[in-house]
C-alpha cells in the first residue's frame, strides 16, 4: 500500500467485500456502503461482512431518510466507524451521532450558486463537508460532475474544515480536480465500476494512483 497522500480516497457504493479489499489494498483512506437509496443499496448484514474484510479502514454508511435511532442501530450492527448524512438531518443530529462516537460527514449538494450558503452551517458538528452536485432524483452515483469552478468556490468556503469532493470523478478526471480545488478526500463510486455496485479493480488502482501521483506535488 502507498504512503498516505496528502489528498484521501473514499470508495463509495461497495457491495462486496472483495471489492472493498481490493479499495483498500490500492491504498483507499475509506469505505462506504449505502443504505440511502439507488441501485447500491444494500442489507445490514453485508455492511458488517464488508467491514470486517477491512479492519482498522473506517467504514462509512450514506444515509438519507433513517433517525438518528434507526443510523446508530445500523452502524453498531454493521460495525462502521462513520454516518455519511444525504437529506434533510440537523446539526443536531450530527452532533448526537458525534457524541456516540462516529464519525460525520455532513452533505451538501449544489444546484445552484445559492446552495453554497448552506457550507457555513454544515461545517458545525461535521468531520467533514461532503460536496457533490445535486441530481434530481438521485442521493449519489450519478456520475454527474460537479462544476469545478464551484467546486473552488466551495473549497474557499470551508477555509478550515475537511472538504469531500464527489460527483462524477473518474481515474481521467480526478488529478484535475484534485489540482484545481485541493480537497483534503475525494469521493467516488460509479466512476470505478463496471456495474452499478461492481467495483473494477483496474479501475480503482487507476483512480487511486491518479490522486497519490498529483497530490505528490507541493
Amino acid at each position: 500500500m502507498p504512503d498516505s497522500p496528502a489528498v484521501r480516497v473514499k470508495i463509495c457504493g461497495v457491495t462486496r467485500a472483495e471489492d472493498a479489499v481490493a479499495a483498500v489494498h490500492a491504498g483507499a483512506a475509506y469505505v462506504g456502503v449505502v443504505f440511502a437509496s439507488g441501485p447500491r443499496v444494500i442489507a445490514v448484514g453485508d455492511a458488517a461482512r464488508i467491514a470486517a474484510a477491512v479492519p482498522g479502514v473506517p467504514v462509512f454508511g450514506v444515509f438519507g431518510s433513517q433517525s438518528v435511532d434507526e443510523i446508530l442501530a445500523i452502524t453498531r450492527q454493521a460495525g462502521l466507524a462513520g454516518a455519511q448524512l444525504h437529506g434533510p438531518y440537523r446539526r443536531q443530529d450530527a452532533a448526537r451521532l458525534r457524541a456516540e462516537g462516529l464519525l460525520v460527514w455532513r452533505v451538501v449538494r449544489i444546484a445552484q450558486p445559492g446552495d453554497l450558503d448552506t457550507l457555513a452551517e454544515s461545517v458545525r458538528d461535521a468531520d467533514a463537508v461532503l460536496v457533490e452536485p445535486r441530481v434530481p432524483q438521485a442521493a449519489g452515483g450519478s456520475g454527474i460532475s460537479l462544476d469545478l469552478a464551484v467546486a473552488r468556490e466551495a473549497r474557499a468556503r470551508l477555509a478550515g474544515a475537511t472538504m469531500v469532493l464527489a460527483g462524477g470523478l473518474t481515474p481521467e478526471s480526478v488529478a484535475a480536480a484534485v489540482g484545481l480545488v485541493r480537497p483534503e478526500v475525494v469521493d467516488v463510486s460509479s466512476g470505478v465500476e463496471c456495474l452499478p455496485g461492481v467495483k473494477d479493480p483496474d479501475k480503482i488502482a487507476r483512480f487511486v494512483e491518479a490522486v497519490f501521483g498529483h497530490s505528490a506535488i507541493p
